[in-house]
């Protein structure tokens, strides 16, 4: 089965958005066994629409098109589909039905120009979308079956996942494909290779991908569904590598690793931020029931702050300065004291752009944890921009306390 996609809208050619639709629709695709062969982006121009599904009609078995079904006069895409599809736009009284409830859902009125949204091409499939006013459609263009849907991820992704990919499995009788993710921090990618290089050895159909997410690096391994013990071998000699730097598998994130370490082991924690400003509350937050174990969070990003909220002695910071191993250390500290909490981490450093010094450049960063075992500072020197410095400090930080609780280091 060969399979290409099709983005429309004049936001992704003019880069104001990012088409993150396409990196999705490959790797769901890969996971059922297809491979994107083609993908095509163009504006909201009927024309160029009807020409781009025209000609990957012709050549391929299947088109995943999305954006440009929307309410407003440049949402071109089902009536380009219908004249390329050689059949007239009709109103669809199932798409009225779905606006209609979709509006009741929310307890607003329809706006008339949303009626637009009930115009599909004669004879088409309907593809429910229960997060937003389009509906999507299948029709047949040239040999491909031709799957439209939303531009937006949020309505565009459950419609995937509940009708098209289903659909797309029991057209093609294909084995879905086996697909691991495992996700590595504190290693640059060139020596992450070097490490692993003859992991797989020399005939193997699995296939080792490297995806850098900064500060992240992905491990990405693919292989065809029909060879599941080759597959798994590979995923175990890949842990027993990396097991160092090893954070996360697949879906799981580091918050989310973090979380359940946290919930597990019973501990609490308080932060002492300052040149992340917060970021590191944001990220503990994000993840749900983080209240159980997540007691406070300090941003002491003045030295009057550090005094009057962590107990750092101003002496201290006049004679080491507030970048400092020992500023860094009396922030942990008091922030443990301060809370109660078994564990407490602080960071303050230098994101730049001004500010740093020979002896403490740009980049120049503290972390400190204290627990009941004692608390210890690391300097770390971290290359990049402001918002890169932050974000890896950040980053640094919440990993060291995922090694603190699941190695004890």
């Amino acid at each position: 089965m060969k399979v290409a996609t099709l983005s429309i809208g004049d936001e992704l050619i003019c880069g104001e958005v990012t088409d993150t639709n396409q990196s999705y629709l490959a790797t769901r695709l890969f996971d059922l066994g297809l491979r994107t062969e083609r993908h095509l982006m163009v504006g909201d121009d009927e024309e160029a629409i009807v020409a781009a599904l025209g000609e990957l009609g012709a050549v391929y078995d299947v088109v995943l098109a999305t954006g440009g079904l929307g309410p407003t006069p440049d949402d071109l895409t089902s009536a380009a589909a219908a004249r390329a599809a050689g059949v007239p736009l009709i109103h669809s009284p199932e798409a009225q039905a779905h606006l209609a409830e979709f509006a009741k859902r929310l307890n607003r009125e329809l706006h008339p120009l949303n009626d637009r949204q009930a115009q599909l091409p004669e004879g088409c499939g309907l593809i429910p979308n229960p997060n937003g006013t389009a509906t999507g459609f299948r029709v047949s263009i040239g040999r491909a079956d031709c799957y439209f849907m939303p531009g937006v991820p949020f309505e565009m992704k459950p419609m995937v996942e509940q009708t098209v990919l289903p659909a797309l499995l029991e057209a093609s009788g294909v084995t879905p494909a086996l697909r691991s993710t495992l996700k590595i921090f504190g290693l640059p990618e060139a020596v992450a290779a070097a490490e692993l290089q003859g992991v797989l050895p020399a005939g193997s159909p699995v296939q080792l991908a490297y995806c850098v997410k900064f500060p992240e690096i992905h491990l990405i391994l693919r292989t065809p569904g029909a060879y599941p013990a080759e597959h798994q071998a590979a995923l175990e000699a890949l842990r027993g590598r990396m097991a160092h730097h090893l954070f996360a598998e697949d879906q799981a994130t580091l918050d989310s690793v973090l979380a359940e370490l946290f919930t597990t082991s019973g501990a609490t924690l308080a932060l002492a931020e300052s040149c992340t400003g917060g970021m590191i509350a944001e990220r503990i937050t994000r993840t749900a029931g983080s209240s159980a174990w997540f007691k406070e969070g300090a941003v002491s990003y003045s030295n009057e702050a550090k005094s009057r909220l962590l107990g750092v002695a101003p002496e201290l910071i006049a004679a080491h300065g507030a970048v400092s191993e020992e500023v860094a250390l009396a922030m942990a500290e008091g922030a443990r004291a301060a809370s109660g909490a078994a564990i407490a981490i602080s960071v303050t450093g230098i994101a730049g752009p001004e500010g740093g010094s020979a002896e403490k450049p740009v980049g120049t960063v503290y972390i400190a944890l204290a627990d009941a075992a004692g608390c210890r500072a690391k300097r770390h020197q971290f290359p990049g921009d402001r918002e890169r410095v932050r974000s890896i400090t950040c980053f640094t930080a919440l990993n060291w306390l995922r090694r603190r609780l699941s190695t004890g280091n």
